[in-house]
């Protein structure tokens, strides 16, 4: 398989769930040897939402310490905060002049986040699928992991690449989405809604939970009358297939398949496996210094903005802009 160059980020808006892992972070650690990867925080994206300006660079340097705690290599890919690389903005303003409103007015994501922000519906809100695009184009990332409710943005980048080369000359290329594996991981008390922290800290596993809260939040988990078919029932099965041996998975279905499947087993069980599961990344975290992080961010803004700097000398010329 050819060399790919990938780019990823993630908003730094809190900890990290198991579902932010199995969705983003444990593929970004499988591609970074496989290809040239590009991986950033997106601290931009992250202030189109309600934040807290107070808190929110500890939350880029605690989720650039995710980054390493989970396996990612500052050896074997570029890890860099966007803010740290302008650039990215002056390509978003480029490309703004060439994106017609009505593509952006298409954006499904825009509405949902609309929809949940009615008091805060403002520009970047909007407009950050653009800015999302420049994250992407200014390394002529040839390939974009994402899950499929991400298809409309790559989509939308690749239409992006084509208004700027057909306006200005061949520039960027248009890349590819990438499908990884993503099981979808659901809410512990809600299973009807994706795991996530906005629903609050009961709902979700964070990634440095302890193996105490680990426990306590799983038993207090949804489930039902022991058959297996409720939506809760389902969610902590489907954990236990990702996390638990084999055997002991099929042995929970079977249960589940004669309607006696034992929750209180199954709990106790799939929170001993999550625990020894990420054993390694709390480890690994309790270890990483502050000093560390920013040596990592510094080192890897240096080479991102290398690429970046090259990038725009080229759009530059071509806009006319010198």
């Amino acid at each position: 398989m050819a060399k790919e160059i990938i780019l990823s980020g993630i908003q730094p808006t809190g900890k990290l769930h198991i579902g932010n892992y199995l969705g983003a972070l444990k593929n970004f650690v499988d591609l970074q040897s496989q290809h040239e990867c590009y991986f950033f925080i997106a601290d931009y994206h992250s202030i189109t939402e309600n934040y807290d300006p107070k808190i929110k660079q500890q939350q880029v340097l605690e989720l650039a310490a995710d980054y390493l705690a989970a396996g990612l290599d500052p050896k074997k890919c570029t890890i860099f905060v966007q803010s740290h690389i302008p650039e990215h903005l002056e390509l978003a303003w480029i490309f703004n002049c060439v994106t017609p409103i009505a593509y952006l007015e298409r954006m499904t994501q825009y509405k949902d986040k609309a929809a949940r922000q009615k008091e805060n519906i403002n520009m970047g809100l909007f407009d950050y699928p653009v800015l999302q695009a420049a994250d992407i184009l200014i390394y002529h990332a040839t390939a974009v992991p994402v899950g499929q409710d991400q298809d409309q943005h790559v989509e939308l980048t690749r239409q992006i690449a084509r208004f700027f080369n057909n306006r200005f000359g061949q520039t960027f290329s248009e890349p590819k989405t990438l499908h990884t594996p993503a099981p979808k991981i659901m809410s512990l008390l809600s299973p009807d809604k994706k795991m996530a922290k906005s629903l609050g800290d009961n709902h979700c596993i964070y990634l440095d939970d302890e193996p105490e809260v680990i426990k306590q939040k799983i038993a207090k988990a949804v489930t039902d009358m022991g058959d297996g078919k409720g939506l809760g029932a389902q969610n902590l099965l489907d954990l236990v297939k990702i996390f638990s041996p084999t055997d002991v998975y099929s042995r929970f279905i079977n249960d589940s398949k004669k309607g006696n499947l034992k929750y209180s087993e199954l709990k106790q069980k799939l929170a001993a496996s999550i625990t020894d599961y990420f054993a390694d990344f709390r480890s690994k975290k309790k270890k990483i210094t502050e000093k560390e992080v920013k040596k990592v961010l510094d080192q890897g803004a240096k080479k991102a903005q290398k690429v970046a700097l090259a990038t725009m000398a080229e759009v530059r010329t071509k806009i006319g802009i010198r």
